[in-house]
């Protein structure tokens, strides 16, 4: 099969990822063989080849916003079969022995295995996946359409429930990319006021074509305080933006496998009974949950396709953040 495979860890404009011929894998026990259609591109696979997380698998295949259909069954299945439109996440595996595990958290397994990056993921013709870790999308979707939902839409959801927003509450999204775009639906779905912060006009454009109340930079203040809001940007010195114009009791949650280091923040930043909390990886329970949210609104995926063997390309308009809404690969 063909996949872009990443032999080393190195700079995005260097190219680093090789278009390769390389074995098909056959699905073990519990396992699907899927055959790819689609796979959205995030900034977690940018961290990943460039290095801004510590390699688990070297060569590896990223991706991990799957959509694909079932080509094998594996041993001990009864809840897929041959055809079957599945897609893939980012989480991969956990044990659900330990202690997060057994308290609902399998999120923060301490065993976790993370698609993309612990196993080989998306940016390939074929891949394997536990049946307990794959989800049906709804019909409502197609493949490059739904692709993005799998990680940008569910880690979305994440976030804006830990941020505690309520209906009808002013919340502050700060970036807007693929993830935002989609948190701004279930939001807006939600009767929420949303304020939108990004350096791109093109992006503010989008995000108030989505419903946003309000949009400007992350230096601008917003006509009203904010009772939670969302770091999507890798930044670290907007957590000082957000909790400038956080109210008090407010929540930040930050959207980040990997942020830039977050400068010294004086303590009048978070009193009044400010929370600053980060978002880590997503549960099956999140996956269920958005998706069938997702249906009902029905969610708009704003996408931007490529080619297999553009990943690289796709992934250095995304650093420069280039794309309106989300990039997909387009696996024929």
């Amino acid at each position: 099969m063909k996949a872009m495979v990443a032999e080393k860890q190195a700079g995005i404009s260097t190219h680093p990822l090789t278009l390769k011929e390389v074995p098909t894998p056959e699905p073990e026990k519990g396992e699907l063989l899927l055959r790819i259609s689609a796979c959205g591109i995030c900034h977690t696979d940018l961290h990943v080849v460039e290095g801004d997380l510590p390699p688990k698998k070297i060569p590896i295949i990223p991706g991990h916003q799957v959509v694909g259909r079932v080509e094998k069954v594996g041993e001990g299945i009864s809840t897929f079969r041959k055809g079957d439109r599945v897609g893939v996440p980012w989480l991969h595996w956990a044990c659900g022995k330990c202690r997060y595990c057994k308290k609902g958290n399998e999120n923060l397994c301490e065993q976790a295995k993370f698609t993309g990056y612990h196993v080989n993921g998306g940016f390939a013709e074929y891949m394997t996946v536990p049946a307990d870790f794959a989800y049906r999308i709804p019909d409502v979707f197609d493949d490059l359409h739904a692709a993005p939902l799998l990680c940008a839409g569910i880690i979305g959801y994440r976030s804006l429930r830990l941020s505690g927003i309520q209906p009808g509450q002013r919340l502050g999204l700060f970036g807007f990319g693929a993830s935002a775009h989609l948190a701004i639906q279930v939001a807006v779905h939600w009767k929420c006021e949303v304020y939108v912060f990004s350096r791109s006009a093109e992006h503010r454009k989008l995000a108030e074509a989505l419903g946003a109340r309000w949009t400007g930079t992350a230096d601008q203040r917003p006509p009203h305080l904010l009772d939670s809001a969302i770091l999507f940007a890798p930044v670290g010195h907007l957590v000082h933006n957000a909790l400038n114009v956080l109210d008090k009791g407010g929540t930040l949650a930050i959207n980040a496998i990997y942020l830039s280091p977050i400068p010294q923040l004086p303590y009048e930043a978070i009193y009044h009974e400010k929370t600053v909390r980060t978002v880590a990886n997503s549960t099956r329970q999140d996956a269920r949950e958005f998706l069938k949210v997702a249906a009902e609104i029905p969610i708009r995926t704003e996408i931007e396709t490529f080619r297999l063997e553009e990943a690289n390309q796709a992934l250095e308009k995304l650093k420069s953040a280039a794309i309106q809404g989300a990039g997909v690969l387009k696996i024929d």
